[in-house]
Order: structure tokens, then C-alpha cells, then sequence
């Protein structure tokens, strides 16, 4: 099966295709993580976008029934420079071709992800489509290209956000409320290894929360533009009513809603973070290594909240938390999945929090002087 890869600055890649036999448009964004394919197809917060590995070689461990981070492939397509079918690992179900097939995605291999990977890294995100049908027209496809919006102008998060809430017990008697923009299974896990969980969509209102009478509010990852207006008029502003009531913790996209809500703003990245090797520094000057997927960022010139740690690549904010308030918020992904354990303690340091427990010294956001 022949594919081809179109981008809008005219760059036109041909390739052999596999999985679904489709046509799809997005964004063009790269991962450089050298596992975890699998995290990452599934990753809501890859919504409205054209996956591309840097790593070589993808799919020589196959697909497995534990690494799910959603119930669906969530990425439009899938960019690989080598397609391995054949998997060879005592967990893997199927290929990567059978699971693109099931979940109707394309993908393409034997293209030079490098050069893509350069392009991007010069030029920034760039709008794509992707087919793997016959009589392809690349004029056709180009002028759609260039006339479509880029996908962050919907309000993606109402794609993948749960439509009711939800009651899920956890191992303590606490209660946090999770508000869910697309979160990822391992978050839940993680949290669920603290407190009983109830899962609720984007936009619940502030009543809808006061009477589920939560311990706590946790704010997940998910895809698109935090500023969007359809957010800032539901999430954000249930956020701004409730800062002082109870305490919270923001991921990823969470943590710009936050900041969002102490009238900080974001911005878009040139390319994003998404890959598993991001170092972050804290206020003290210690590094840890933590795994990322965004394409936007919260505004160094903060207003109501602290900045407590910047990225060591390009100095964005990594992490903000509030000087009064128990509430942070963290760029990147504490839970990793795929990635370093480096900042997985965070989970427990916002259960104590909420249980209004000291922490002792030398460990995370509760320290005096630092996150």
C-alpha cells in the first residue's frame, strides 16, 4: 500500500502505508521517546494531530492489553521512519498494523523522519495530510491543507472528556474530583492509589462540584488550547470560583488552566515538548528528568502564582504552585508512562495536602523554600 505524506509549506513524502486505508488531516508534531508507542497513539492529548516517532525502528514489541492511556487510538495518524510487524515480546497481542487497522488509522513508513523532524524543528508545528488511497492529488490536498484551521481552534477537550461522572473507589477514604479534559489511564491509577476518584466532564459547573463534596480537585491533561473560548468560559471559570475552597493540582494542561484561572496567559510553542527525556529545573537548582506532551505554555511574567521551575532546553515554566493557597500545577507528566519515575511522589504530596498532613522536609512542593 502506497502512502503519502503532504505538508503546507509544500513538502511532499512518499512512503509505504499501513494500518487503515485513509485520508486524515492534523498537525504534524514528534515524539522522541524511544518506547512507549503505544502511551502515545493512545494519549488524548495527541487529539486533532499526525503522530511522528523520531526513534527509528517502532513496533518490534508489538501491542499489549496493559499500556492502553485511553480505549482508542486518539492520534489521526501515525509517522514511522521503520514499520516492524512481526513482534517479538512475551506481552504483545498484535502488530502495529493490526492495531491501526482496528482503531481505522493510517500510517506511513520509510520516510526520513530526521529530515521531517529538522524541517519542524525550524519551522515549527505544520498542518498535514496523511493517505494511504490510491490517486492521490497533491494540489488537492495542498489547497485543503493550506485552507484548513489548525486543529487547536475546535475545542478538542470536548472530544475526549467523559460525558457523565463517574464513581471510581480508590484505596483511601478521601475524595478527589477529577476534572477530565482527556485524562490519561495511568493519571487514574495513580491518583486511585491515594483516594476513591470521581471522574467528572470538563465543563461541571462549580454547584455540580460543591455537592459532590470533594477533598480535593484534580486537573488532567488533555489536548488543544487552554485559552480556548469554550474552556475559558467553563473549566477556567469553575476553576476562579473554587481556588479558594479546596486543594488542587494541575497536569499538563491542567496546570495551564490553573495558571489561566490566577490570570496568568499561555502562549503556543514553536514545536512542543513531547518526548521522555525533558530536564526541568527547580528553584534550588535540582534537576529531574520527566516525560512531556504539549504544545503550549503558561507565560513566565506569572501573576498570581509562583514559577518553581523552568525547562533547561528553552526556559519555559514547568511548574507553578500558589504562595498561599495549597495549589500547583505541573507541566510535565508525573505519572511518566512511558518515561522516568522522577516526580511520581507529586500524586502523594497533593493527597497530603488534602489531608492537610505536613510533609516532611526535603521532598517536593510542601518545602518552604522550593516546588
Amino acid at each position: 500500500m502506497c502512502a503519502t505524506l503532504v505538508l503546507e509549506d509544500g513538502t511532499v513524502v512518499e512512503g509505504e502505508g499501513f494500518g487503515a486505508e485513509r485520508l486524515v488531516f492534523g498537525e504534524l508534531v514528534f515524539n522522541t521517546s524511544m518506547s512507549g508507542y503505544q502511551e502515545s497513539l493512545t494519549d488524548p492529548s495527541y487529539k486533532g494531530q499526525i503522530l511522528m516517532m523520531t526513534y527509528p525502528l517502532i513496533g518490534n514489541y508489538g501491542i499489549n492489553q496493559k499500556n492502553f492511556e485511553s480505549n482508542k487510538i486518539q492520534a489521526e495518524g501515525f509517522v514511522v521512519h521503520e514499520h516492524y510487524d512481526l513482534p517479538s515480546h512475551r506481552s504483545s497481542d498484535k502488530s502495529i498494523s493490526q492495531f491501526l487497522m482496528e482503531n481505522d488509522v493510517p500510517g506511513i513508513c520509510g520516510v526520513d523522519t530526521r529530515m521531517l523532524t529538522i524541517k519542524m524543528r525550524k519551522h515549527g508545528t505544520l498542518r498535514a495530510a496523511l493517505s494511504t488511497c490510491e490517486n492521490v492529488d497533491i494540489d488537492d490536498l495542498l489547497k485543503k491543507i493550506k485552507n484548513m484551521p489548525y486543529p487547536d481552534k475546535n475545542n478538542l477537550v470536548s472530544e475526549v472528556s467523559c460525558s457523565k461522572i463517574q464513581y471510581i473507589k480508590g484505596n483511601s477514604g478521601c475524595s478527589v474530583v477529577l476534572i477530565d479534559c482527556g485524562v490519561k489511564n495511568s493519571i487514574l491509577k495513580h491518583i486511585l492509589l491515594h483516594a476513591s476518584v470521581i471522574r467528572v466532564p470538563y465543563d461541571i459547573t462549580t454547584d455540580e462540584i460543591c455537592k459532590l463534596k470533594p477533598d480535593g480537585l484534580l486537573i488532567s491533561n488533555g489536548p488543544g488550547n487552554p485559552a480556548h473560548p469554550d474552556i475559558l468560559r467553563t473549566t477556567v471559570k469553575t476553576l476562579k470560583e473554587l481556588v479558594n475552597d479546596h486543594p488542587m493540582m494541575g497536569i499538563c494542561l491542567g496546570h495551564q488552566l490553573l495558571s489561566l484561572a490566577f490570570g496568568t496567559n499561555t502562549y503556543k510553542l514553536k514545536f512542543g515538548h513531547r518526548g521522555a527525556n525533558q530536564p526541568v529545573k527547580d528553584v534550588n537548582g535540582r534537576i529531574r528528568i520527566t516525560a512531556q506532551n504539549h504544545g503550549f505554555a503558561v507565560h513566565p511574567n506569572t501573576k498570581e502564582v509562583e514559577v518553581v521551575e523552568k525547562n533547561v532546553n528553552d526556559d519555559s515554566v514547568e511548574a507553578v504552585k500558589h504562595p498561599d493557597l495549597p495549589i500547583f500545577g505541573v507541566q510535565y507528566h508525573p505519572e511518566g508512562s512511558p518515561g522516568p519515575n522522577d516526580s511520581q511522589h507529586l500524586f502523594s504530596e497533593f493527597i497530603s495536602m488534602v489531608r492537610g498532613k505536613k510533609i516532611n522536609k526535603g521532598e517536593g512542593f510542601a518545602r518552604k523554600n522550593r516546588p
